[in-house]
């Protein structure tokens, strides 16, 4: 059974200040000693304790810079917790920055295989589903050539079908996911539904209210890194909104 439980945890980066560091200044401070003065400490997520079952579709929601991307990247497996426990039962597909990894150099139908592969799928499952994603992102011909000459919109749109061709217990969906022009917009929405529905859980994170009210009957409300509220989508977006409105009113 799909299953995400998070005990305690933490998510620290250090980050390099900005601004170059001069020759002298780098022999006086030390070629192998980092100065503390020129990183930065940043806490993306505190203290979250989460669980979602199978069956679940939840939401996430955020100012910008409140860690919501960090979490779906912490569920996903790419950042692993700083501190604390992240146990998650079930196959995952993580539906955010999906153009990165890309082999440039290689054609289109090379990438299907690779990045397949990178989804969990075997050399004969991938060849099975090949056919089917060429189809899906209409790209014809250009699926011969090196992927460094696709236009941005061809990019996403094969990358796109590739990640949409799994059939995941997890679905993790980030609201930036764009795919291509208006046409190939609707036949992607239409396939986004349909994987949504057959995902065991879904977690979403988005700015856009009305979708997550829709697809979603839970909201977790992150702030500064932590959980603020979570519970029933209605009362979780009516806080968040109730939050920009008393903000607007002191700006006034």
């Amino acid at each position: 059974m799909a299953h995400i439980q998070l005990d305690n945890v933490g998510l620290t980066f250090h980050v390099r200040r900005g601004g170059r560091v001069g020759l002298k200044e780098f022999l006086v401070r030390g070629m192998f000693r980092r100065s503390a003065e020129n990183w930065l400490t940043v806490e993306a997520l505190r203290d979250i304790n989460l669980q979602i079952r199978q069956g679940e579709r939840v939401g996430v929601i955020g100012k910008n810079g409140a860690g919501k991307t960090s979490l779906l990247k912490l569920l996903a497996g790419v950042y692993p917790p700083t501190s604390g426990r992240r146990g998650v039962e079930g196959s995952v597909s993580s539906l955010f920055e999906i153009t990165l990894g890309f082999e440039p150099d290689a054609s289109g139908w090379e990438n299907i295989k690779y990045r397949g592969y990178l989804q969990g799928e075997s050399p004969r499952s991938i060849r099975a589903k090949a056919q089917s994603i060429a189809d899906f992102c209409e790209l014809g011909d250009f699926l011969n050539m090196p992927v460094r000459y696709y236009s941005t919109g061809m990019t996403v749109r094969l990358a796109f079908a590739i990640a949409t061709a799994v059939e995941p217990q997890i679905l993790l969906v980030d609201e930036s996911l764009s795919a291509g022009d208006l046409a190939f917009q609707k036949r992607a929405r239409r396939r986004m539904k349909k994987l949504m529905s057959e995902a065991s859980l879904v977690v979403l994170v988005s700015h856009d209210l009305e979708a997550v009210s829709n697809v979603c009957d839970r909201v977790i409300l992150l702030d500064g890194g932590r959980i603020r509220q979570d519970g029933p989508a209605d009362e979780v977006i009516a806080t968040y909104q109730q939050g920009f409105a008393t903000a607007h009113g002191k700006a006034a």
